[in-house]
């Protein structure tokens, strides 16, 4: 029961989450959203015990892949979409 309890707790702080990194008019911002969801649903794997697979989530996605998005953001001058 309380899995459960937290489980929906982690899926109320995801939606909101996702929903802004797509919709976030502010480049960087939808960036640091999505880099949040990704945390959230790493944790949400490792509660749910798949735990390698929420440990190659956070090294892959928010280590390598949201790092490579900011920093491309950041020297391309990444400007409000329109």
């Amino acid at each position: 029961m309380i899995y459960t309890i937290i489980f929906l707790i982690f899926a109320v702080i995801m939606v909101p989450l996702a929903m802004k990194a797509v919709s976030d008019k502010n480049i960087t911002h939808a960036a640091i959203y999505l880099m949040a969801f990704l945390f959230v649903l790493s944790a949400s794997f490792i509660f749910l015990g798949a735990s390698i697979v929420g440990a190659v989530e956070l090294l892959v996605f928010i280590g390598a892949v949201v790092t490579l998005i900011v920093f491309t953001i950041m020297l391309t001058g990444g400007k409000e979409l329109e």
